[in-house]
């Protein structure tokens, strides 16, 4: 007669809490609007498809890379998020994971990262992806989040790295259709974070994170939200201005341009609706990426 094993359900739960638990350390909805960035890139650097298998491997590498940054960055940041309402439910806050082994699952990853882009595309993308972790963990995330009010403007940069990686899996260089895409989502980056700032304001004041919103109040951020909406629309006309790109991308960007720039406007005039532009940032990056790859393809 055989034997039934039985598994205890507390043990099923609980393995499963602890996976769910090291799936939100790597914050996978930042990690799909930074890959959007990417595939758009490898279009435009391969001047039509790149290839489906290059895509995925790329986005692989991509997405270990930028799970183990989110990773180390809820490690060293887990002392603020215990005090912000909107992230003390993270693991590391609410104890379901410790410390050491997040940032030994986080080191791990970004090492798999760099290891998969130098296997799977080239040593170039690898270090561009790495270079983009450190940076965001050393400089933005150690350093200039506690330190400097520039902290969003220059950390930024960690963010706008996507393309490059894109850019350079495809090519093995990096071109000034990459830099500008780099600088598209750069200067992007400033008026999407503060709009989450200024919703979560008093988050980071209780936890002395010297935000834009924190330093010089409401109203300054407000203008510079606009300044900063109105800058990458400018930006983003860049890639028709070198001709890069076509009719169709200019059309498609000059549409979102104005969107976006309106929904700054009417922000500035209804500081309340701070999600609703955060919502119209994630949209409109979207969308010049993407009208940047369906000019290439449908031109192909």
């Amino acid at each position: 007669m055989s034997q039934v094993r039985v598994t205890d359900p507390r043990t099923v739960a609980s393995t499963s809490d602890r996976l769910k638990a090291y799936l939100e350390l790597t914050k996978p909805r930042i990690i799909e609007l930074l890959l959007i960035t990417t595939v758009p890139a490898m279009v435009v650097a391969a001047g039509g498809w790149p290839g489906t298998g290059r895509v995925l491997a790329t986005l692989v590498g991509g997405t270990l890379s930028a799970a183990g940054a989110n990773t180390i960055n809820q490690v060293l940041d887990s002392d603020i998020d215990r005090v912000m309402r909107r992230t003390r439910r993270r693991p590391l806050p609410t104890g379901r994971i410790d410390p050491a082994p997040a940032l030994v699952f986080g080191v791990t990853l970004g090492v798999l990262g760099f290891a998969w882009l130098w296997a799977a595309s080239n040593l170039l993308a690898a270090i561009i992806s790495t270079v983009g972790l450190l940076f965001y963990v050393v400089v933005y995330t150690a350093y200039l989040k506690r330190s400097s009010i520039q902290n969003i403007v220059i950390g930024g940069a960690a963010g706008a790295v996507p393309p490059l990686v894109g850019w350079a899996a495809v090519t093995g260089t990096l071109g000034l259709q990459a830099w500008i895409m780099f600088a598209i989502v750069f200067f992007w980056t400033p008026p999407h974070f503060w709009a989450l700032s200024l919703r979560y304001r008093q988050d980071y004041a209780s936890a002395a994170v010297p935000m834009l919103p924190v330093v010089v109040g409401v109203e300054a951020t407000l203008e510079h939200i606009v300044r900063y909406s109105v800058l990458v629309v400018g930006v983003s006309l860049l890639p028709y201005g070198v001709g890069a790109a076509g009719v169709l991308y200019l059309i498609v960007v000059a549409i979102l341009g104005v969107g976006l720039v309106a929904a700054a406007l009417r922000l500035r005039r209804q500081p309340a609706e701070a999600m609703r532009f955060f919502g119209w940032t994630n949209m409109y990056l979207a969308g010049v990426f993407l009208a940047m790859a369906a000019d290439v393809l449908l031109s192909t």
